[in-house]
């Protein structure tokens, strides 16, 4: 066999580790490091033939790492940097139990470095659980969103929502033009799917991003988005992970989400690389609650 990974990264969807992978690839240029990706939602063989060839840098979702693993593929003895990515998001999605199986395969001795954009008591429990006398670098105030993001929000009758999204897009929100592009959150991936067919009927040409997609409808749709080819690319909270799109000016929640950090996620998507970003958020009779979480989660109305 070939060496044995010296880091792994795990993370929480395969968006998120085939974009790690990629960033890995171009900052390492000229190093001499191989990376391997491991995910589900496509052959594992070609994935069990590189593990075999061996590499530097191992990046997976937890899943698929751990059923290489059962199966003797995946060699952790010289694991000495592990790199939890999107922690909190890790614990919204249920993979306490799979972090804490892959942790009792690593070696005891090793670095342990934490990525999360939000730092909520759980997250501290998983810290205090995993890391040693750990060193805390904090970037943005716990829970603030980015501050050149201008906010909105429209109550709307949610049978009347698609309309007003259709205007947004032909018209703008405050007078700006039409939209260009735009990336809308719903609650469901069967809402997603109907969105999109709707948008596309209205003359916005999109695509629904999700759970349920095949990884390579999931990447195609991403690729045209960000090549321009898709004015709206409607998305579910869990698929929106990793979703790096450099210039995005415009986040729209369809669906406020129930948990107000994942607000605070969706619309960290827009206004990134020093750009300024827009997030408009639809709110119907029955999302007002939720509304008001989120301003109390970020202290502004």
């Amino acid at each position: 066999a070939g060496r044995a990974p010296r880091a792994l990264v795990l993370a929480p969807t395969r968006e998120l580790a085939a974009q790690i992978e990629e960033s890995i690839r171009h900052y390492g240029r000229g190093q001499g490091l191989r990376t391997i990706v491991v995910f589900g939602g496509v052959g594992e063989n070609p994935q069990i033939q590189g593990l075999r060839a061996g590499c530097d840098l191992l990046v997976a979702t937890p899943g698929r790492l751990l059923d290489l693993a059962e199966r003797g593929f995946v060699d952790f003895a010289a694991v000495r940097h592990f790199v939890l990515d999107e922690a909190d998001r890790m614990l919204d999605m249920g993979f306490i139990h799979d972090i804490r199986r892959v942790i009792k395969r690593l070696p005891a001795k090793r670095q342990n470095l934490m990525f999360s954009a939000t730092y909520t008591p759980d997250i501290r429990a998983l810290a205090a659980r995993i890391l040693v006398n750990p060193v805390a670098v904090e970037v943005t105030p716990p829970n603030s969103t980015a501050e050149r993001v201008v906010q909105r929000a429209f109550r709307v009758a949610k049978d009347d929502k698609r309309h007003l999204l259709v205007h947004l897009f032909e018209n703008g929100a405050n007078g700006e033009g039409p939209w260009h592009q735009a990336l809308v959150f719903t609650r469901t991936k069967h809402g997603a799917n109907r969105l999109a067919q709707q948008l596309d009927r209205a003359g916005i040409r999109s695509a629904a991003i999700h759970g349920n997609k095949s990884q390579a409808a999931r990447t195609r749709a991403l690729a045209d988005f960000k090549a321009g080819k898709l004015t709206a690319l409607v998305a579910t909270e869990v698929a929106s992970r990793g979703l790096d799109i450099r210039e995005l000016p415009q986040v729209v929640n369809y669906d406020l989400p129930n948990v107000p950090e994942d607000y605070v996620h969706r619309i960290g998507r827009t206004a990134r690389a020093g750009n300024d970003g827009h997030a408009v958020s639809l709110v119907s009779e029955d999302e007002a609650p939720l509304l008001r979480d989120i301003e109390k989660t970020m202290r502004q109305a």
